[in-house]
């Protein structure tokens, strides 16, 4: 094929790929964004949309079972599950079309294919017509990462299932054993659950959610033991046999699946085997950084996978950028986000480098955890002396109305200055709230500027403020004013 010659070629269509093709368009630049799978990458496709579609979906179905309270009775509620999922492709085609539109509509270009660095300055993709090279000022690395695999537990979509798959099921798994108690194998174990599955979680660690406030934590837990989902903590899975027809479970006197599952687990007490019908390996996910020619092009990756870059995305290799999960830690769309609009500008030759003070993390578990800057064992474990304040959702008119009282708002500052250092939330809107309080340390906010702010009544935001209050012992809504 004749060689295309372009100002910038992306590898990787994810959100970080994809937006950064679409930013180079905007600030007249040529691009080819590179796609070898589904355009949108894993976010759009099978991680953050499709999974919040389907946890929206188990949630609404958990309200017609409680909304008695409030005097509605409805009865004959049902699963649809194929339904379910048709409507949550209808979203995906959506999102993935728009973003077609938006690239397109950039004056950028879409090329279908597996993409490879020959060398600084060309791409060869792979596509189903041939080999296309193409020249290019500047090649941005967006490939993305993939999850981590467990010994023994080879996925096959079938029986064992990773996070795509478990998102693709046909039917509720009548039993479920999730690997890995992290924020992916919650989300989706709270969710089929949610949906009549008895699920069973298996954790290495002595925690769930490992690097998370314990005190957010426990809310989650409780809530998970309340809808009958069984943990165990400092297990490991060990293996599993196929334990054949006879072991199946019934459900309506139909077989689910072709055969059942027996996981032989090792905890505190000793091995122990659980029978279930499908296995969730959802142990963390690897950067993509072991293809696309990107060690072969001497870029320089860390021990753990990364790609090396600098404030501007830089890598090692003159005209070579990285972002996204592949550029390191935190595995975040808006993480990529934000780089793609840097990578973009920096290309263009703009003044611009990944400058965030903080960037907010999201759990929609039920209830929702989210949390920025520092928390409050990770402020005290760099020796600062903090003032908390805390307030809870069941104090809160609001949340009340919702019938969705779980959890509290946490703030962390300094206990001299008062400068606000986090801001952590588990409970009801608790992925919308975080927003104002990443605002807040990025403007470098005291305590003060929170607690004097009005917000409107009655509202879930409320509990920021009222948190901050209570941190000065100045909540009118608490007994003391708060202070601790």
């Amino acid at each position: 094929m004749e060689t295309l010659r372009t100002d910038a070629v992306v590898i990787g269509s994810g959100p970080g790929g994809y937006l950064a093709g679409i930013r180079l368009g905007q600030l007249g630049k040529q691009v080819i964004v590179v796609e070898r799978r589904a355009v949108g990458g894993v976010c759009l496709n099978v991680g953050c949309i499709p999974s919040k579609a389907l946890i929206t979906a188990a949630k609404t179905f958990d309200k017609t079972r409680t909304a008695e309270k409030m005097g509605l009775i409805i009865d004959g509620a049902r699963i649809d599950v194929p339904r379910m999922q048709a409507w949550k492709g209808e979203i995906v085609d959506k999102l993935t079309s728009g973003v077609r539109q938006l690239i397109k509509g950039a004056g950028g270009k879409l090329l279908l294919g597996e993409g490879k660095i020959v060398r600084p300055g060309l791409v060869e993709v792979t596509t189903k017509d041939g080999v296309q090279p193409i020249e290019a000022g500047a090649i941005v690395i967006a490939t993305g990462s993939r999850p981590i695999a467990v010994p023994g537990f080879t996925v096959d979509n079938e029986r064992i299932l990773d996070s795509s798959g478990a998102l693709a099921l046909g039917a509720v798994p009548p039993r479920l054993v999730v690997i890995g108690g992290g924020y992916i194998g919650l989300e989706l174990g709270i969710m089929w659950a949610r949906l009549g599955a008895k699920v069973t979680v298996v954790e290495f660690t002595d925690q769930l959610l490992p690097g998370n406030d314990p005190e957010l934590v426990q809310v989650v837990a409780r809530k998970m033991k309340k809808i009958g989902i069984e943990v165990h903590l400092r297990s490991k899975a060990k293996s599993w046999r196929d334990a054949g027809v006879e072991g199946q479970a019934r459900q309506g006197g139909q077989l689910q699946g072709p055969t059942a599952v027996e996981v032989t687990i090792e905890t505190p007490e000793g091995e122990r085997q659980i029978a279930c019908d499908k296995v969730l390996v959802t142990v963390g996910r690897r950067p993509n950084s072991d293809g696309a020619g990107i060690a072969e092009a001497g870029v320089a990756i860390d021990k753990k996978g990364f790609v090396t870059v600098d404030k501007q995305l830089r890598t090692n290799v003159p005209g070579i950028y990285a972002l996204g999960d592949v550029a390191g830690q935190p595995m975040l769309a808006h993480k990529a986000y934000k780089e793609a609009h840097v990578v973009a500008e920096v290309i263009a030759g703009k003044p611009a480098e990944m400058d965030a003070q903080v960037i907010p993390a999201v759990i929609f578990t039920d209830p929702e955890i989210s949390s920025v800057g520092l928390s409050q064992p990770e402020a005290e474990k760099q020796g600062r002396k903090v003032r908390v304040g805390k307030f809870p959702f069941g104090a809160l008119g609001r949340a009340m109305t919702q019938l969705e009282t779980d959890g509290f708002v946490k703030l962390v500052a300094d206990a001299e200055t008062e400068e606000l250092l986090g801001v952590q939330i588990v409970g009801p809107g608790a992925s919308d709230l975080i927003s104002e309080g990443t605002l807040a340390l990025e403007m470098g906010a005291y305590l003060p500027d929170l607690a004097l702010t009005v917000h409107p009544h009655p509202t879930l935001g409320e509990a920021v403020m009222e948190a901050a209050q209570a941190a000065l012992g100045e909540c009118g809504h608490l007994v003391g004013g708060g202070k601790r």
